[in-house]
């Protein structure tokens, strides 16, 4: 039995990966700040008081799962503010890239001894992180730190490759969540099953590649 450790696991796309997966009758571990009824109504261990943006607190969720093998690692937790040209609030900015970028590294850093040769490594990001896709402009601290967490996890794809460990950068799409104002062309179950879909398919010989949930190959 596999066990799937997920950031941002009390609401949104998290809570449905992680109903997803305890339905397939995999061993899940839900961390979040704050749990509510519908993460614990899932019957799965939950890791309460993890703030991607506080790295002691990242650090005892590690204690806490020390010698815990985790065969895949999920970082979806993430913020959205819009911020434009002409309002450019630099403390937005900057709380996005603690959030989007800086945590999901911090918890890939907190949690390296639980990973081992054929473990699987996955953040969610979005395609408004890729230099090559933006034909709209603005939304700069999303973009800029769904960019940030992008090369981070190139990085983390070669620099873990060597020791067996693959990872991938996936899109879920315009999905229908409360980030997005439940607007959107998916719902989160199908978002969610592309992207254990991708997961699934994830090995050392495709590591390192940015995935849309559907399958597609993103542009840098």
């Amino acid at each position: 039995m596999t066990t799937t450790l997920i950031t941002g696991a009390n609401r949104g796309i998290g809570l449905e990966l992680c109903r997803q997966l305890s339905d397939r009758g995999e061993t899940v571990i839900g961390a979040c700040r704050t749990p509510n009824d519908a993460l614990t109504g899932l019957g799965i261990r939950i890791e309460s008081g993890v703030d991607m943006t506080d790295g002691d607190a990242i650090e005892r969720m590690a204690l806490r799962l020390e010698e815990h093998p985790i065969d895949t690692l999920i970082l979806n937790a993430g913020i959205l503010q819009r911020t434009s040209l002409e309002r450019l609030d630099i403390d937005c900015i900057r709380n996005q890239f603690e959030v989007n970028s800086l945590g999901p590294l911090r918890v890939v850093h907190a949690l390296l001894d639980n990973l081992k040769a054929g473990a699987k490594v996955a953040v969610i990001t979005s395609r408004m992180g890729s230099i090559g896709d933006n034909d709209s402009g603005s939304h700069y601290g999303y973009r800029m730190s769904k960019a940030a967490v992008n090369m981070a996890f190139k990085s983390l794809s070669i620099d873990l490759q060597p020791h067996g460990i693959a990872v991938t950068v996936l899109h879920p799409g315009w999905v229908r969540t409360d980030m997005t104002g439940h607007q959107g062309l998916c719902d989160t179950p199908e978002s969610s099953a592309g992207l254990l879909a991708r997961i699934d398919e994830l090995s050392l010989e495709n590591t390192g590649t940015f995935w849309h949930q559907n399958g597609d190959v993103l542009p840098w």
